[in-house]
Protein backbone atom coordinates (compact mmCIF):
# COMPACT_ATOMS: atom_id res chain seq x y z
CA UNK A 1 0.00 0.00 0.00
CA UNK A 2 1.27 3.49 -0.85
CA UNK A 3 0.74 5.58 2.27
CA UNK A 4 1.20 9.34 2.61
CA UNK A 5 1.46 10.69 6.15
CA UNK A 6 0.90 14.45 6.36
CA UNK A 7 2.03 16.31 9.49
CA UNK A 8 2.90 19.94 10.18
CA UNK A 9 3.86 22.17 13.08
CA UNK A 10 6.84 22.08 15.42
CA UNK A 11 9.27 19.18 15.76
CA UNK A 12 7.04 17.57 18.37
CA UNK A 13 4.15 17.62 15.90
CA UNK A 14 6.20 15.80 13.26
CA UNK A 15 8.85 13.54 14.82
CA UNK A 16 6.41 10.87 16.14
CA UNK A 17 5.27 10.21 12.58
CA UNK A 18 8.81 9.22 11.59
CA UNK A 19 8.50 6.29 13.98
CA UNK A 20 5.01 5.46 12.79
CA UNK A 21 6.14 5.68 9.18
CA UNK A 22 9.15 3.48 9.81
CA UNK A 23 6.90 0.88 11.42
CA UNK A 24 4.49 0.93 8.47
CA UNK A 25 7.44 0.64 6.09
CA UNK A 26 8.81 -2.35 8.03
CA UNK A 27 5.41 -3.99 7.56
CA UNK A 28 5.83 -3.75 3.77
CA UNK A 29 4.13 -0.48 2.88
CA UNK A 30 5.59 2.33 0.76
CA UNK A 31 5.55 5.36 3.04
CA UNK A 32 5.98 9.05 2.30
CA UNK A 33 5.94 11.73 4.99
CA UNK A 34 4.83 15.18 3.85
CA UNK A 35 5.97 17.96 6.16
CA UNK A 36 7.98 21.17 6.12
CA UNK A 37 11.53 21.30 4.76
CA UNK A 38 13.11 21.72 8.20
CA UNK A 39 12.26 18.12 9.03
CA UNK A 40 13.44 16.53 5.78
CA UNK A 41 16.56 15.06 7.48
CA UNK A 42 14.40 13.36 10.15
CA UNK A 43 12.15 11.88 7.48
CA UNK A 44 14.98 10.57 5.33
CA UNK A 45 16.89 9.19 8.32
CA UNK A 46 13.84 7.05 9.03
CA UNK A 47 14.02 5.60 5.51
CA UNK A 48 10.89 7.42 4.34
CA UNK A 49 10.33 9.46 1.21
CA UNK A 50 10.09 13.16 1.93
CA UNK A 51 7.58 15.51 0.36
CA UNK A 52 7.53 19.23 1.16
CA UNK A 53 4.73 21.29 2.68
CA UNK A 54 4.74 25.10 3.05
CA UNK A 55 6.75 26.45 5.96
CA UNK A 56 4.99 28.21 8.79
CA UNK A 57 5.20 31.97 8.18
CA UNK A 58 6.03 32.71 11.84
CA UNK A 59 8.20 30.66 14.15
CA UNK A 60 6.06 28.82 16.66
CA UNK A 61 8.84 28.86 19.19
CA UNK A 62 7.91 32.26 20.59
CA UNK A 63 5.84 32.74 23.71
CA UNK A 64 2.47 33.83 22.33
CA UNK A 65 -0.88 34.63 23.88
CA UNK A 66 -3.92 32.62 22.88
CA UNK A 67 -5.30 35.32 20.58
CA UNK A 68 -1.97 35.70 18.81
CA UNK A 69 -1.70 31.92 18.51
CA UNK A 70 -5.07 31.81 16.72
CA UNK A 71 -4.08 34.57 14.30
CA UNK A 72 -0.77 32.92 13.54
CA UNK A 73 -2.39 29.52 13.14
CA UNK A 74 -4.99 30.88 10.68
CA UNK A 75 -2.27 32.45 8.54
CA UNK A 76 -0.29 29.23 8.61
CA UNK A 77 -3.09 26.83 7.67
CA UNK A 78 -4.17 29.09 4.82
CA UNK A 79 -0.65 28.87 3.41
CA UNK A 80 -0.57 25.16 4.16
CA UNK A 81 -3.83 24.61 2.30
CA UNK A 82 -2.45 26.26 -0.82
CA UNK A 83 0.39 23.74 -1.00
CA UNK A 84 -1.36 20.66 0.39
CA UNK A 85 -2.92 19.35 -2.80
CA UNK A 86 0.45 19.53 -4.59
CA UNK A 87 1.95 17.17 -2.02
CA UNK A 88 -0.55 14.37 -2.65
CA UNK A 89 0.31 11.94 -5.44
CA UNK A 90 -2.83 10.70 -7.25
CA UNK A 91 -1.43 7.19 -6.87
CA UNK A 92 -1.64 7.38 -3.07
CA UNK A 93 -3.69 4.54 -1.56
CA UNK A 94 -4.12 6.04 1.92
CA UNK A 95 -3.75 9.42 3.59
CA UNK A 96 -2.75 9.42 7.28
CA UNK A 97 -3.58 12.83 8.72
CA UNK A 98 -2.46 14.65 11.86
CA UNK A 99 -4.50 17.11 13.93
CA UNK A 100 -3.05 19.97 11.90
CA UNK A 101 -3.48 18.45 8.45
CA UNK A 102 -6.77 16.55 8.83
CA UNK A 103 -9.07 19.59 8.32
CA UNK A 104 -7.33 20.13 4.95
CA UNK A 105 -6.54 16.57 3.94
CA UNK A 106 -10.15 15.43 4.06
CA UNK A 107 -10.98 17.74 1.16
CA UNK A 108 -8.01 16.60 -0.91
CA UNK A 109 -9.02 13.00 -0.21
CA UNK A 110 -12.59 13.75 -1.28
CA UNK A 111 -11.42 15.26 -4.57
CA UNK A 112 -9.01 12.40 -5.34
CA UNK A 113 -11.05 9.53 -3.95
CA UNK A 114 -8.37 8.51 -1.43
CA UNK A 115 -9.27 6.84 1.91
CA UNK A 116 -8.03 8.56 5.07
CA UNK A 117 -7.06 7.65 8.62
CA UNK A 118 -6.88 10.33 11.31
CA UNK A 119 -3.85 9.82 13.58
CA UNK A 120 -3.70 12.45 16.32
CA UNK A 121 -1.13 13.24 19.00
CA UNK A 122 -3.63 15.07 21.24
CA UNK A 123 -7.17 14.39 22.43
CA UNK A 124 -9.46 16.84 20.62
CA UNK A 125 -12.96 15.37 20.92
CA UNK A 126 -15.09 16.97 23.68
CA UNK A 127 -15.34 14.98 26.90
CA UNK A 128 -16.60 15.50 30.41
CA UNK A 129 -13.46 13.86 31.80
CA UNK A 130 -11.23 16.92 31.30
CA UNK A 131 -11.27 20.36 29.66
CA UNK A 132 -9.90 20.89 26.12
CA UNK A 133 -6.14 20.47 26.00
CA UNK A 134 -5.63 24.06 24.79
CA UNK A 135 -7.70 25.64 27.57
CA UNK A 136 -5.67 24.84 30.66
CA UNK A 137 -6.13 22.14 33.27
CA UNK A 138 -8.87 23.43 35.55
CA UNK A 139 -11.92 21.20 35.29
CA UNK A 140 -15.22 22.96 34.66
CA UNK A 141 -17.28 19.95 35.69
CA UNK A 142 -18.47 17.31 33.25
CA UNK A 143 -21.00 19.53 31.49
CA UNK A 144 -18.66 22.49 31.49
CA UNK A 145 -15.77 20.43 30.10
CA UNK A 146 -17.91 19.12 27.24
CA UNK A 147 -19.24 22.59 26.48
CA UNK A 148 -15.71 24.01 26.46
CA UNK A 149 -14.63 21.15 24.20
CA UNK A 150 -17.31 22.00 21.65
CA UNK A 151 -16.31 25.65 21.84
CA UNK A 152 -12.66 24.72 21.18
CA UNK A 153 -13.68 22.79 18.07
CA UNK A 154 -15.61 25.80 16.80
CA UNK A 155 -12.49 27.92 17.28
CA UNK A 156 -10.53 25.42 15.20
CA UNK A 157 -13.23 25.57 12.52
CA UNK A 158 -12.77 29.35 12.39
CA UNK A 159 -9.01 29.00 12.02
CA UNK A 160 -9.48 26.71 8.99
CA UNK A 161 -12.38 28.51 7.29
CA UNK A 162 -10.39 30.58 4.80
CA UNK A 163 -8.00 27.72 4.03
CA UNK A 164 -10.83 25.23 3.40
CA UNK A 165 -12.78 27.70 1.27
CA UNK A 166 -9.74 28.30 -0.94
CA UNK A 167 -8.84 24.62 -1.10
CA UNK A 168 -12.31 23.40 -2.09
CA UNK A 169 -12.52 26.09 -4.76
CA UNK A 170 -9.16 25.01 -6.16
CA UNK A 171 -10.23 21.34 -6.15
CA UNK A 172 -13.54 22.16 -7.91
CA UNK A 173 -15.52 20.90 -4.93
CA UNK A 174 -18.83 22.43 -3.84
CA UNK A 175 -18.60 24.84 -0.89
CA UNK A 176 -18.58 23.25 2.56
CA UNK A 177 -17.48 24.71 5.87
CA UNK A 178 -15.00 23.05 8.23
CA UNK A 179 -17.80 22.68 10.79
CA UNK A 180 -20.03 20.82 8.34
CA UNK A 181 -17.17 18.52 7.34
CA UNK A 182 -16.37 17.77 10.98
CA UNK A 183 -20.00 16.99 11.81
CA UNK A 184 -20.17 14.57 8.87
CA UNK A 185 -17.09 12.79 10.22
CA UNK A 186 -18.65 12.52 13.67
CA UNK A 187 -22.02 11.26 12.40
CA UNK A 188 -20.25 8.57 10.41
CA UNK A 189 -18.23 7.50 13.48
CA UNK A 190 -15.06 7.89 11.44
CA UNK A 191 -12.16 6.36 13.38
CA UNK A 192 -9.51 8.52 15.00
CA UNK A 193 -6.39 6.85 16.41
CA UNK A 194 -4.68 8.77 19.20
CA UNK A 195 -0.94 8.22 19.54
CA UNK A 196 -0.42 8.79 23.25
CA UNK A 197 -0.36 6.50 26.26
CA UNK A 198 -3.27 5.57 28.46
CA UNK A 199 -0.76 5.93 31.31
CA UNK A 200 -1.24 9.68 30.81
CA UNK A 201 -4.73 9.93 29.35
CA UNK A 202 -7.18 7.06 29.66
CA UNK A 203 -9.75 6.82 26.89
CA UNK A 204 -12.56 9.14 28.02
CA UNK A 205 -15.65 7.28 29.13
CA UNK A 206 -18.00 9.41 27.02
CA UNK A 207 -16.14 9.33 23.71
CA UNK A 208 -18.08 8.02 20.75
CA UNK A 209 -17.31 4.74 19.03
CA UNK A 210 -14.29 4.98 16.75
CA UNK A 211 -12.17 7.21 18.99
CA UNK A 212 -9.32 5.09 20.35
CA UNK A 213 -6.11 5.65 22.34
CA UNK A 214 -3.51 3.27 20.91
CA UNK A 215 -0.18 4.14 22.56
CA UNK A 216 2.66 6.48 21.71
CA UNK A 217 4.31 6.71 18.29
CA UNK A 218 7.96 7.19 19.13
CA UNK A 219 10.28 9.29 16.94
CA UNK A 220 12.54 7.13 14.82
CA UNK A 221 16.04 6.52 16.19
CA UNK A 222 18.47 4.52 14.06
CA UNK A 223 19.51 1.23 15.72
CA UNK A 224 23.19 2.21 15.55
CA UNK A 225 22.67 5.75 16.89
CA UNK A 226 24.75 6.54 19.95
CA UNK A 227 25.13 9.51 22.27
CA UNK A 228 28.02 11.83 21.36
CA UNK A 229 31.34 11.05 23.07
CA UNK A 230 31.26 14.30 25.06
CA UNK A 231 27.88 13.34 26.51
CA UNK A 232 29.06 9.85 27.40
CA UNK A 233 32.16 11.32 29.06
CA UNK A 234 30.05 13.75 31.08
CA UNK A 235 27.65 11.02 32.18
CA UNK A 236 30.56 8.85 33.30
CA UNK A 237 32.21 11.65 35.25
CA UNK A 238 29.77 11.81 38.15
CA UNK A 239 26.26 11.32 39.48
CA UNK A 240 23.31 11.24 37.11
CA UNK A 241 22.64 14.78 35.89
CA UNK A 242 19.37 16.66 35.47
CA UNK A 243 18.20 17.40 31.93
CA UNK A 244 16.89 20.89 31.13
CA UNK A 245 15.41 21.73 27.73
CA UNK A 246 12.48 23.55 26.14
CA UNK A 247 12.42 21.93 22.70
CA UNK A 248 10.93 24.14 20.01
CA UNK A 249 9.63 26.64 22.55
CA UNK A 250 10.81 29.93 24.07
CA UNK A 251 12.74 31.40 21.15
CA UNK A 252 14.32 34.67 22.25
CA UNK A 253 14.41 33.69 25.92
CA UNK A 254 17.71 31.83 25.83
CA UNK A 255 19.79 34.18 27.96
CA UNK A 256 17.22 34.34 30.77
CA UNK A 257 16.57 30.60 30.73
CA UNK A 258 20.25 29.72 30.61
CA UNK A 259 21.00 31.81 33.67
CA UNK A 260 18.04 30.36 35.57
CA UNK A 261 18.94 26.80 34.59
CA UNK A 262 22.59 26.97 35.61
CA UNK A 263 21.98 28.84 38.86
CA UNK A 264 19.10 26.50 39.84
CA UNK A 265 21.21 23.40 39.15
CA UNK A 266 24.02 24.72 41.32
CA UNK A 267 21.64 25.85 44.04
CA UNK A 268 20.15 22.34 44.09
CA UNK A 269 23.66 20.86 44.17
CA UNK A 270 23.25 18.69 41.06
CA UNK A 271 24.95 18.31 37.71
CA UNK A 272 23.03 19.21 34.58
CA UNK A 273 22.74 18.75 30.82
CA UNK A 274 21.25 21.80 29.11
CA UNK A 275 19.84 21.31 25.60
CA UNK A 276 19.97 24.34 23.32
CA UNK A 277 16.65 23.92 21.47
CA UNK A 278 14.96 26.89 19.82
CA UNK A 279 15.66 29.04 22.87
CA UNK A 280 19.42 28.60 22.45
CA UNK A 281 20.15 27.51 26.02
CA UNK A 282 23.84 27.32 26.94
CA UNK A 283 25.85 26.76 30.12
CA UNK A 284 28.38 29.35 31.24
CA UNK A 285 31.27 26.96 31.66
CA UNK A 286 32.31 24.68 34.49
CA UNK A 287 32.54 20.93 34.85
CA UNK A 288 29.11 20.51 36.40
CA UNK A 289 26.93 21.58 33.44
CA UNK A 290 27.14 20.41 29.82
CA UNK A 291 25.53 22.19 26.87
CA UNK A 292 24.31 19.96 24.05
CA UNK A 293 22.49 20.22 20.74
CA UNK A 294 20.13 17.73 19.14
CA UNK A 295 20.27 14.39 20.97
CA UNK A 296 17.51 11.73 20.89
CA UNK A 297 15.58 11.75 24.14
CA UNK A 298 15.19 7.99 23.86
CA UNK A 299 18.96 7.61 24.35
CA UNK A 300 19.56 10.37 26.90
CA UNK A 301 16.58 10.28 29.25
CA UNK A 302 17.23 6.80 30.71
CA UNK A 303 20.60 8.17 31.87
CA UNK A 304 19.38 11.25 33.79
CA UNK A 305 18.01 11.73 37.30
CA UNK A 306 15.18 14.11 36.39
CA UNK A 307 13.98 16.19 33.44
CA UNK A 308 12.98 19.84 33.38
CA UNK A 309 11.02 20.44 30.19
CA UNK A 310 8.24 22.41 28.51
CA UNK A 311 5.79 19.49 28.72
CA UNK A 312 5.28 19.09 25.01
CA UNK A 313 3.45 15.82 24.35
CA UNK A 314 6.51 14.06 22.92
CA UNK A 315 9.00 15.21 25.56
CA UNK A 316 6.58 14.45 28.38
CA UNK A 317 6.07 10.94 27.02
CA UNK A 318 9.79 10.35 26.46
CA UNK A 319 10.67 11.26 30.05
CA UNK A 320 7.85 9.08 31.36
CA UNK A 321 8.93 6.17 29.16
CA UNK A 322 12.39 6.41 30.76
CA UNK A 323 10.87 6.33 34.25
CA UNK A 324 12.28 9.80 34.97
CA UNK A 325 10.55 12.28 37.32
CA UNK A 326 9.82 15.64 35.72
CA UNK A 327 9.63 19.31 36.57
CA UNK A 328 7.26 20.62 33.88
CA UNK A 329 7.53 24.28 32.82
CA UNK A 330 4.74 24.66 30.24
CA UNK A 331 5.02 27.53 27.79
CA UNK A 332 1.89 27.57 25.61
CA UNK A 333 -0.75 25.62 23.64
CA UNK A 334 -1.37 22.09 24.97
CA UNK A 335 1.68 22.05 27.25
CA UNK A 336 -0.20 22.98 30.47
CA UNK A 337 -2.48 20.01 29.74
CA UNK A 338 0.38 17.50 29.52
CA UNK A 339 2.12 19.08 32.50
CA UNK A 340 -1.06 18.62 34.49
CA UNK A 341 -1.39 15.00 33.40
CA UNK A 342 2.18 14.24 34.53
CA UNK A 343 1.50 15.82 37.91
CA UNK A 344 -1.86 14.06 38.25
CA UNK A 345 -0.26 10.61 38.06
CA UNK A 346 2.46 11.63 40.51
CA UNK A 347 5.34 11.50 38.01
CA UNK A 348 6.05 15.24 38.13
CA UNK A 349 6.03 18.13 40.53
CA UNK A 350 3.32 20.74 40.23
CA UNK A 351 3.91 22.64 36.98
CA UNK A 352 5.94 25.85 37.18
CA UNK A 353 4.39 28.36 34.74
CA UNK A 354 6.94 29.63 32.25
CA UNK A 355 6.27 33.28 33.07
CA UNK A 356 6.80 32.58 36.78
CA UNK A 357 10.02 30.59 36.41
CA UNK A 358 12.75 31.76 38.78
CA UNK A 359 15.98 30.29 40.11
CA UNK A 360 14.35 29.72 43.49
CA UNK A 361 11.23 28.01 42.15
CA UNK A 362 13.18 25.76 39.81
CA UNK A 363 15.74 24.79 42.44
CA UNK A 364 12.98 24.03 44.95
CA UNK A 365 11.04 21.90 42.45
CA UNK A 366 14.21 20.05 41.47
CA UNK A 367 14.98 19.33 45.10
CA UNK A 368 11.54 17.81 45.60
CA UNK A 369 11.67 15.78 42.39
CA UNK A 370 15.02 14.28 43.37
CA UNK A 371 14.49 13.79 47.13
CA UNK A 372 10.95 12.46 47.16
CA UNK A 373 11.07 8.99 45.67
CA UNK A 374 7.31 8.96 45.06
CA UNK A 375 7.89 10.86 41.80
CA UNK A 376 10.39 8.32 40.47
CA UNK A 377 8.20 5.40 41.56
CA UNK A 378 5.15 6.85 39.77
CA UNK A 379 7.21 7.44 36.63
CA UNK A 380 8.48 3.85 36.76
CA UNK A 381 4.94 2.49 37.06
CA UNK A 382 3.89 4.52 34.02
CA UNK A 383 6.97 3.38 32.10
CA UNK A 384 6.07 -0.27 32.66
CA UNK A 385 2.55 0.43 31.44
CA UNK A 386 3.82 2.20 28.33
CA UNK A 387 6.05 -0.77 27.52
CA UNK A 388 2.93 -2.91 27.05
CA UNK A 389 1.48 -0.59 24.39
CA UNK A 390 2.10 -0.98 20.66
CA UNK A 391 1.02 2.20 18.90
CA UNK A 392 2.33 1.16 15.48
CA UNK A 393 0.79 -2.29 15.76
CA UNK A 394 -2.57 -0.73 16.53
CA UNK A 395 -2.38 1.36 13.35
CA UNK A 396 -1.45 -1.69 11.29
CA UNK A 397 -4.40 -3.55 12.77
CA UNK A 398 -6.71 -0.66 11.89
CA UNK A 399 -5.46 -0.77 8.30
CA UNK A 400 -6.48 -4.42 8.14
Amino acid sequence: MRILIAAAGSRGDVAPYTGLGAGLRAAGHEVTLATTDAFAPLVREAGLEFRGLPTRPQDRGGVEGRRELLRTAAAYVTELGRGFADAVDPGTDLLVLSVTTAPLGRHVAEAMGIPTVDAYLQPTAPTGDFPPNVMGTRSLGRLGNRTAGRFALRMVDRVYTEAVTELRRRLDLPPRTPAETRRRQERANRPVLHGFSTALVARPSDWREGLDVVGTWWPYVAPDRRLPAEVEDFLAAGARPVFIGFGSMAAGHGERLSEIAVRALRRAGVRGIVQAGSAGLAADGGDDVLSIGDVPHALLFPRVAAAVHHAGAGTAAAALRAGVPAVPVPVTADQPFWAGRLASIGAATAPVPFAALTVERLADALGRALRQQTYARAASVAARHMATEDGVGAVLKALG
